[in-house]
């Protein structure tokens, strides 16, 4: 964390008032979820506060599948020293299989739990998609790889913001662990990549400047 506040600090006069705002308030949300790490439910809320401060854009615009994958594909071209690659396929692979497997961050089993798709939808949408992971993990396809987790991690944030959740429920621990354990590891590295490439990863005004309240 350190360094890579040192990065920022080096970096931050060649860069856009609005891309290191985007900078300042993801380490801000990125350093408090280390003081959480006694807390996966709050851990695991500020480390996507962090995610969403570097990467979201007008919330009058949703931020649909396609404008993800463009970042993430962006942030692997990036990746020169396989940084992300490093965290995928060899660092931490076991927590994201794990996470991959875990049927609770999958939507379609809660779209069938509140009868919006049959049991056989719900059957065929995860058979798909393991299918998809399976491939992604055959062929190290990093960017489909990251598309399903964050779609899977999107599925835990909404439990967790919309009060879908009990605080420290004992029913959602392995979840959130791996989801606070993946985050934790990409955040940094998505973070140095920008910091890296600012002239092209630039993405703009964040939703909420900063406004001086008299």
């Amino acid at each position: 964390m350190m360094l890579l506040e040192e990065i920022f600090k080096s970096k931050k006069s060649e860069h856009t008032d609005q891309f290191n705002l985007r900078i300042h308030r993801g380490l801000s949300w990125l350093k408090k979820s280390i003081d959480l790490q006694d807390d996966l439910d709050l851990q695991f809320i500020s480390l996507w506060v962090s995610f969403n401060a570097i990467y979201a854009q007008d919330l009058q615009i949703a931020q649909d599948k396609q404008s993800l994958r463009q970042f993430l594909y962006v942030i692997c071209q990036k990746d020169t020293e396989h940084k992300i690659y490093n965290i995928l396929w060899e660092r931490f692979s076991q927590p994201i299989r794990l996470f991959l497997d875990n049927p609770y961050v999958y939507q379609g089993f809660w779209d069938y739990q509140n009868q919006k798709i049959s049991h056989d939808a719900c059957k065929e949408g995860l058979a798909h998609e393991k299918q998809k992971v399976l491939r992604a993990l055959k062929e190290k396809d990093s960017v489909d790889i990251l598309m399903v987790l964050f779609n899977r991690m999107y599925t835990l944030r909404n439990q967790m913001v919309h009060g879908g959740a009990t605080y420290k429920s004992s029913v959602n621990r392995k979840q959130l662990q791996d989801g606070c354990t993946i985050l934790s590891a990409l955040l940094p590295v998505f973070m140095v990549i920008l910091l890296e490439n600012a002239e092209t990863l630039d993405l703009g005004k964040p939703f909420y400047p900063v406004v001086q309240v008299s």
